[in-house]
């Protein structure tokens, strides 16, 4: 009988503990961190009366199709160029390899890019930066197309996991400076993984 009664006080406390604080939701580990990130007021990218009612992004259900290994060819001596962005800013950029890798039977290249500014900071010395465009970009993505973060690999050898797509913050909040996708990374196929494209308030 006692412990029937311990029992149900550790299961109304955590009722009520879960009444306060709604569980972060997501299928994956990404997901999860990035619903939990657009929650926190201190993190998140979305405007405040968007987060108030914030409970999840849009996904595309998790699919390994999209889990690729890519062969990563260094570009060496690329010059810094002007990278556009959603304002008048620029990012300086440069081409720091290609990655070539097979999606659904096709053979497809990416640009990945080193920004100036960002390996400059602390703990982003390792940081690349991969944008792309598909042919979801305007229907179920966003329409400028979606990002994927990478750190400069020590093989000739790189996974590309298109299930962790998130969109630049300009999609969720216009104050934002967003580099724009450069065309050459165009994929001309479907990419149905990562985020969707998010249903403002």
């Amino acid at each position: 009988m006692k412990n029937l009664m311990l029992m149900a006080v550790v299961l109304m406390s955590v009722f009520s503990c879960g009444q306060n604080k709604r569980p972060i939701l997501g299928e994956t580990e990404f997901q999860k961190t990035i619903n939990a990130e657009y929650k926190d007021a201190s993190t998140s990218p979305l405007k405040d009366k968007d987060r108030k009612v914030f409970e999840s992004l849009e996904f595309f259900k998790f699919d390994s199709t999209y889990v690729v290994t890519a062969q990563f060819k260094r570009v060496e001596n690329a010059e810094w160029f002007n990278m556009k962005t959603t304002t008048d800013r620029v990012s300086k950029e440069r081409v720091y390899g290609v990655l070539t890798f097979e999606l659904k039977g096709e053979t497809f290249s990416l640009n990945v890019y080193q920004g100036q500014e960002l390996m400059t900071k602390e703990g982003f010395e390792d940081y690349l930066f991969l944008p792309f465009l598909d042919e979801t970009n305007g229907l179920e993505s966003y329409g400028g197309g979606r990002y994927l973060d990478m750190k400069t690999p020590d093989s000739n050898t790189v996974v590309i996991d298109f299930n962790s797509a998130y969109n630049p913050y300009c999609a969720y909040n216009e104050r934002f400076s967003c580099p724009v996708v450069p065309r050459v990374n165009y994929l001309k196929t479907r990419v149905e993984a990562g985020v969707k494209a998010f249903k403002k308030h």
